[in-house]
């Protein structure tokens, strides 16, 4: 099934189990594809188009029953399995990373910790040991990990992933500015601020700020 859904609608569910769960945790129990579509900015025939790959799980009148469908996303995304997830550069990102406190809520569990930095390897990120990066193929391949966050410098981040995908990862999530080059099977996202940020620009007033000098 995952094959025949385009990907920008799997990019999209994420966002509707994330407006659920909050009206779950203010006790709402029924929703609708409009309410869904005011919180996202998405229209609701859209969220109605996305949801309809996967099923029908609402009725006309009647709308979603939340906590049904947050059942279903989850399991959809795979997320009734908590993820062990590998951290690849221990610095200020890294341990950002390690203690961000919304992993285990939403799946998945900061299993390992990896640095070349003599200074950094034998250091405990939030309980987990940071491990030299020699030992990272031999770790992930033996515990079957598959998932891995890349925050190493740019010049180290292709190597790095090569090492990766030699563990065995399939997915990575690179803060890196670079386009990686991985093999077909592997999935790659990238999170870059300032990336996010230029796309913004072009809606700003530019005659607010000062000239380019």
């Amino acid at each position: 099934m995952a094959t025949e859904i385009p990907d920008i609608v799997i990019g999209r569910l994420p966002l509707y189990l994330r407006a659920l769960t909050h009206l779950a945790e203010k006790g709402q129990t029924t929703t609708s594809s409009h309410e869904l579509g005011q919180r996202l900015g998405i229209s609701s025939a859209q969220i109605r188009k996305d949801l309809s790959h996967f099923g029908e799980f609402g009725k006309q009148g009647t709308g979603y029953h939340i906590n049904f469908l947050i059942d279903q996303l989850r399991h959809i995304l795979h997320l009734n399995l908590v993820w062990s997830i590998a951290i690849v550069g221990a610095g200020y990102l890294g341990h950002a990373l390690a203690h961000y406190q919304g992993f285990e809520q939403r799946g998945f569990r900061v299993a390992w910790v990896f640095d070349n930095d003599p200074q950094r390897v034998g250091e405990t990120v939030n309980g987990v040991e940071v491990r030299h990066i020699n030992d990272m193929i031999a770790c992930l391949r033996e515990e079957h990990v598959q998932m891995a966050l890349l925050a190493v410098p740019t010049e180290a981040a292709q190597e790095t992933a090569d090492m990766l995908i030699e563990a065995g990862i399939t997915a990575i999530l690179s803060y890196a500015p670079i386009n990686l080059k991985v093999p077909v099977g592997v999935q790659v996202q990238y999170s870059d601020p300032v990336v996010q940020m230029q796309r913004m620009t072009y809606y700003l007033n530019a005659t607010a700020q000062y000239p380019e000098t």
